[in-house]
């Protein structure tokens, strides 16, 4: 979601966003470190191709996932809701 989406929510579904989208940086930490192993475990294995892509894709959403939550505080901060 970009910004001029955010601000087209309601206050309501801003919320439930909210509550939705919260990150966990435990369960997040340890995907994107089994992850790295399996990119590792490619590299060594001399395994190139679609199974070293899904790794750095999903890493790539797992690191993404906490600025999508910044965004969504700093919409709720700007209308008063937070």
């Amino acid at each position: 979601m970009n910004q001029k989406d955010l601000s087209q929510l309601s206050d309501k579904e801003l919320l439930e966003v909210l509550k939705s989208s919260k990150p966990s940086p435990i369960l997040d930490a340890f995907f994107i470190g089994f992850l790295v192993g399996i990119l590792i475990y490619s590299v060594v294995a001399s395994s190139w191709g679609f199974v070293t892509l899904i790794p750095l894709y999903l890493i790539y959403i797992f690191l993404k996932k906490p600025k999508k939550y910044e965004a969504i505080k700093n919409e709720l901060k700007k209308r008063n809701q937070l």
